[in-house]
């Protein structure tokens, strides 16, 4: 049961976390959020962000960065980590909540890390089947406009090789490793 309720937290965390930084970095490549995936993020999100945005300074929200999506996705992230330590000590009442609470900025930084590196993986992903698949869908090209800022430096480095481009590959192998890193 307890691995249960792990898991539930966990993917409610990753859920709401990813839709919060995938909110902020379609918001950075300026991307009209009227489409899919902007009106689920803009669902999953706006309960939170909205009500930051009206909190923060004027100067902050009106910067480039979308400060009130970054800003909800590190409360979800501490949530996270409050919860997960409330759970822990619930279902094994000997281990010591206030030893435990100092875990909570270490889970919800280790929780970011993971959103961010499994979410553009998933985007990583979703982006090299496409591209062998249907490369003139409609999703093709936000993938291409979400993913290419970050493909760019490797293919900077890593050439072509008979017409393919393996800087996917690699930028996939980099994220593994830092996932392997992170765990």
């Amino acid at each position: 049961m307890h691995a249960v309720l792990v898991f539930l937290l966990e993917t409610l965390a990753f859920l709401l976390v990813g839709s919060a930084l995938l909110r902020a970095w379609m918001n950075q490549l300026r991307i009209n959020m009227s489409g899919q995936p902007g009106r689920f993020v803009m669902a999953m999100t706006h309960w939170l962000v909205g009500p930051l945005r009206k909190l923060l300074p004027r100067s902050v929200v009106q910067s480039r960065i979308d400060w009130g999506s970054l800003v909800a996705a590190l409360l979800l992230a501490l949530a996270y980590g409050v919860l997960w330590v409330l759970l822990q000590t619930v279902l094994n009442p000997v281990l010591m909540a206030p030893a435990l609470l100092m875990a909570v900025p270490v889970l919800a930084f280790k929780l970011l890390l993971r959103v961010m590196l499994q979410g553009l993986m998933v985007l990583l992903l979703g982006y090299a089947v496409l591209s062998w698949v249907q490369p003139m869908s409609p999703v093709m090209a936000l993938l291409e406009r979400l993913c290419a800022p970050i493909l760019q430096p490797i293919r900077r480095i890593v050439p072509p090789i008979g017409g393919v481009d393996l800087s996917v590959l690699v930028l996939i192998v980099l994220l593994q490793i830092g996932l392997i890193l992170l765990a």
